[in-house]
Order: structure tokens, then C-alpha cells, then sequence
């Protein structure tokens, strides 16, 4: 049976309720005593379990066991008993509930999604399961991303708990979810009391358990931040020993500007800074990514830590609006624009402009979705014009008239792309969200095929890094990112969270045109040792939880 066949979540129950909540970085007393047995190296993959044989509830087989560390693949085992893993490597088997052949199969940590927008979705019952990451890997996803989302974080988590979910779910503070309910979309700096109104919503929230705080600076209202009102919010999140998210404010031709103020918000905050979807954008500023990793280096260097995510695709997705008519770039900002452009031609010809040097820095723009025009999904806003009859501007602008559109945007370089994921401390994120196929939208592809993608294709494929490192970017590098102790890596008294997949199969099917396809390749995935996807197909019961920051 397909994952689409099997996509229901009715009478699918709750594996955890909230009462099973415990500190992300509380071992059990059996694994830690495990740990103790084992060598001093981290990428180490035997373990002895106190001189006796190994009882477990799974046993994992004879597969190839990536640990996480970026140390190359090791033929093992892997037992798990309960929520967590108690043995991995060579060790002596005693009573197994059941064995598990993983023959010519990869073992390896679940894959850990730093970059999704899942927080609303996983809520909604056609999405809760998160069928579409499951079937890549993903066992835990982050949200909150790009200052947006749910400000409330403990009722977020509540609900998760409550109404169960595929994965796990970590939450970020959004920054501009924050400033839009202290001042709305205001276009200035904030009163000393609005700060400290929008200090105190971050304050909560981390003590909810949020991980830190995302901004989106390419994004109404949190473009209209400056560095030291942010510089302040993170000095919060670091009371929190939680990390500095950032949508950095320009992607394109300001991006060392951008990347350079993401550092110094780091080191004046003390906090850890994590880049989102790392890439250059524009045809004239491809290969200015190598500029930003060495700034990067520098500050890594001088103490500043430093860590970014990227998704394997030369596109880029968001909305038609926050493409080409970016707030900041139009004279007086985009509200009332229209009516203010019919009323002067001279911003109307600004506006134009405007457009006319986004469209000259990418290869082509197509629509995911158009509400009122939603034939459109899957063609570019060029053959949209073309069979309109109309200039290519003034279709992007009455498409904004009509309300708008979210787009895939063809403006990045693959020569960028294969040099950032070389890159040691560029983790895997997929910018994507929960979604229910809907044959109406064209979305980009992100969402089904990132993580099969880096690894089948470019990995396995294409060899441009190893599959050791592949896997790490997905597994322990996220987790280190997060300080997330017990996930990410296969050790002894680590959550149970384990992805078992064929390294032949492996692989994204989403493209472009037909996006909307499930990947293939994972034979079985456990999320606290319980089976959420077996041989592709969704488990009967959802076993997905809130994961909840705990403030130093």
C-alpha cells in the first residue's frame, strides 16, 4: 500500500501523552551506565552491556550503522528496548522480542529537520501525521521558523501532546509573530516599553520550552527591525542557553552585509547564531557564497559559533510579493500600494522598476498557488504573460492585485549548492511543510525530497560528499546544533529514534513539475522505539511528541 493510500489519521491514537514529558537531557540510568562501558571515542560503534547478553525489544540486524559522528558506515547492530537504544555494534543478544533483518540496509540516527514550517499544520488532521517527512527520515522538525509562527510556545506543545503528531516537534520563538502583536506591522523602532513588552513574550516562551528565537528579515514586520532591538531579544534567548535563528536580512546582493550583522548579533548577544537555508541568490551574486563561508570561519575562529542549514535545490519558494516587491525597496513600503500607485505615476514607474531587477535575477519564477487564479500552479509568470498577451511586469503586478501567489523562484547556482553542503557545519533543513497532496498547487519540492535527495543523489549518486557526511548533517550536526543530547547520534541510553532504509532506493521523487510525490527507500522508522513507518507505510498510532527546552 502507498503512503497516499495509507494518509488517515482517523481512530489513529496518541503514542504519548503529556505526562511523558521529561527533560530533553535526562538519560536513562541503564543507558548512562552503558556509556560508561564504552570507549572514550564518540564515533565508537561497540558496546557491552554489563558482561550479559542484551535483552531487547527490537533488534536491528546486520545493517550498516551510520552513528552520526560523520565516521564511516560499520556493519552492526542496534538494540532497542523501550524508548531507548541499549546496545549498538557487537554485542551479546539475549531475549528479543523481535530481530529485524537489515542486511544491505543502513542504520542511522532519525534525521532532524532544522528548518520547517510544520507548526500550524501538524495540528490540522489531515497534515498531524507529517507523512511527507516521515517518508524521508525525519523523526524530529523544528518550527517557528523565519519570526513566524505561534507565539504562545506552551500551548502549542500542549496541543501536540493532546492531539499527537508523526514527529517530534520543537519550537522556536518567532521574532515577527512577536513584534506584530506588540506594535502590529509599524514601520520604526519600538518604545522602551514595547521592548520590553516583546522581551517579556521571548522570556516566556523559552520558558515553555522554546529553543531559542527565529527572525525572518526579508519579511513584514520583522524587516523593519534594526540589529540592536534584535541584539537585545537574543540577549534573552541566551539567558535561556538557547540559539539566535535568522531569514538573514539579504540573500542576494547584500549578503555579506547580512551575514556579517547575523555575527555581530552573536557577539554582542553571546548567544549561538544559526543561519537558515544558507545560499546566495541572483544570477549576478552566484559564487559570493564562498565570500560568506569564509566570513563565517573568521568568527568562528574569534570564538563566535556559527552554524547554518540548506536545502539540496536550486530554487527558492515563498511568496510572489516577498520575491519581487520586497517593503523595503518600494518607496513608502507596500501598504496601500496599489491605490497610492494609481494616484502617481512616478511610484508607479518605482514599483515597475522594482520588479523589472528582481525578474533580471533569476532564471524563471512559477506560481505554486494562486487563489483566484488557480490554473496557474506549475507555470512561470512569463508564460502566464505570454498567454495573457501582456508585458511579463505588468502580469507579476496584477497577479499582486488579484491577491497575490506563492512562487518557486529559479535563482541559485548548483555549482553553490554542491560547494555548501560540503561544508562541515552546513546541517540539512528543508525549508518545507506538512503537506496533504493537493493536485490544485504545485509546491516546491523541498518538503517531500530534501533529506533522500542529499543522500541518494548527491551523496550516493554524485559523490560529492560521503554518505557518512550526509548522514551527519541530518543527524548529529542538528542535534549539536540544538544541544539536543539525546537524539541524533546512536549511543546506549539515546532515544530510540532510528531510521532504517536501503541505500539503493533511497531517493527523493518530487520534482519540480510533479512535486508532490512521496520519497522512497525507508523500510522501517522508530520514534522512542516505537514503529511510526514500516516498509513505507504509516503505523497505527502516532508516536510523535513535543520536545521541550529546559533553561540552564
Amino acid at each position: 500500500m502507498s503512503p497516499q493510500a495509507k494518509h488517515t489519521t482517523a481512530g489513529r491514537s496518541n503514542g504519548y501523552a503529556s505526562r511523558h514529558r521529561t527533560g530533553t537531557f535526562r538519560l536513562a540510568l541503564a543507558g548512562v551506565a552503558a556509556l560508561l562501558l564504552l570507549s572514550p571515542s564518540p564515533s565508537t560503534t561497540s558496546s557491552i552491556a554489563f558482561g550479559q547478553a542484551t535483552r531487547a525489544d527490537v533488534l536491528l540486524e546486520g545493517g550498516t550503522i551510520y552513528d552520526g559522528t560523520g565516521s564511516e558506515g560499520v556493519v552492526g547492530n542496534v538494540a532497542l528496548r523501550g524508548d531507548r537504544i541499549v546496545a549498538v555494534g557487537r554485542f551479546e543478544s539475549g531475549e528479543v522480542g523481535r530481530t529485524i533483518d537489515c542486511k544491505g540496509l543502513v542504520i542511522a540516527p532519525g534525521f532532524i529537520d532544522l528548518h520547517t514550517h510544520t507548526d500550524r499544520p501538524i495540528l490540522q488532521e489531515k497534515t498531524r501525521d507529517n507523512l511527507n517527512y516521515l517518508t524521508q527520515g525525519c523523526t524530529t522538525v523544528v518550527t517557528g521558523n523565519c519570526g513566524g509562527g505561534p507565539v504562545d510556545v506552551g500551548d502549542l506543545l500542549d496541543k501536540v501532546d493532546e492531539k499527537g503528531a508523526g514527529s517530534n516537534i520543537i519550537h522556536l520563538v518567532p521574532h515577527g509573530a512577536v513584534r506584530a502583536r506588540v506594535m502590529k506591522s509599524e514601520n520604526r523602532a519600538p518604545t522602551p516599553d514595547e521592548l520590553e513588552q516583546m522581551k517579556q513574550l521571548v522570556d516566556q516562551g523559552m520558558r515553555d520550552g522554546a529553543w531559542g528565537m527565529s527572525t525572518g528579515l526579508i519579511y513584514v514586520p520583522g524587516i523593519f527591525a534594526q540589529t540592536d532591538e534584535i541584539v537585545e531579544l537574543a540577549k534573552v534567548v541566551a539567558s535561556h542557553g538557547g540559539l539566535y535563528v535568522s531569514h538573514i536580512r539579504d540573500e542576494g546582493d547584500k549578503l555579506l552585509e547580512a551575514v556579517a550583522e547575523a555575527i555581530e548579533i552573536g557577539r554582542q548577544a553571546k548567544v549561538p547564531v544559526h543561519i537558515s537555508h544558507f545560499k546566495t541568490c541572483g544570477v549576478s551574486n552566484w559564487g559570493k557564497i564562498r565570500d560568506a563561508v569564509r566570513m563565517i570561519e573568521e568568527a568562528r575562529r574569534d570564538g563566535v559559533t556559527v552554524t547554518a542549514d540548506q536545502y539540496p535545490y536550486v530554487a527558492t519558494s515563498t511568496s510572489l510579493v516577498d520575491t519581487l516587491m520586497r517593503a523595503t525597496d518600494i518607496p513608502g513600503g507596500r501598504k496601500d500600494l496599489f491605490k497610492r500607485m494609481d494616484a502617481d505615476p512616478a511610484l508607479e514607474q518605482a514599483v515597475r522598476k522594482v520588479v523589472e531587477g528582481g525578474l533580471k535575477k533569476t532564471r524563471k519564477v512559477v506560481i505554486v498557488s494562486c487563489k483566484k487564479h488557480p490554473h496557474w500552479a506549475g507555470m512561470s509568470v512569463k508564460q502566464i504573460a505570454d498567454e495573457q498577451g501582456v508585458d511579463v511586469i505588468d502580469q507579476v503586478l496584477r497577479i499582486q492585485r488579484d491577491g497575490g501567489a506563492s512562487v518557486v523562484n529559479f535563482s541559485l547556482c548548483e555549482e553553490d549548492v554542491r560547494y555548501v553542503m560540503s561544508v562541515p557545519w552546513v546541517a540539512t533543513g528543508s525549508d518545507g511543510s506538512a503537506i496533504f497532496p493537493n493536485p490544485k498547487a504545485c509546491p516546491h519540492p523541498r518538503s517531500f525530497g530534501t533529506f533522500p535527495r542529499k543522500i541518494g543523489h548527491y551523496a550516493r549518486a554524485e559523490k560529492v560528499l560521503s554518505m557518512a557526511r550526509a548522514i551527519r548533517s541530518a543527524t548529529g550536526l542538528p542535534a549539536d546544533v540544538l544541544h539536543l543530547a539525546d537524539r541524533g547520534y546512536l549511543r546506549p541510553g539515546a532515544h530510540a529514534d532510528v531510521v532504517v532504509f536501503d541505500p539503493e532506493t533511497f531517493i527523493d521523487r518530487a520534482t519540480f513539475e510533479d512535486s508532490q510525490q512521496y520519497a522512497t527507500g525507508v523500510k522501517h522508522l522508530f520514534i522512542a522505539g516505537k514503529s511510526a513507518l514500516e516498509d513505507g507505510k504509516l503505523g497505527e498510532a502516532l508516536h510523535g511528541r513535543s520536545i521541550r527546552h529546559r533553561s540552564p
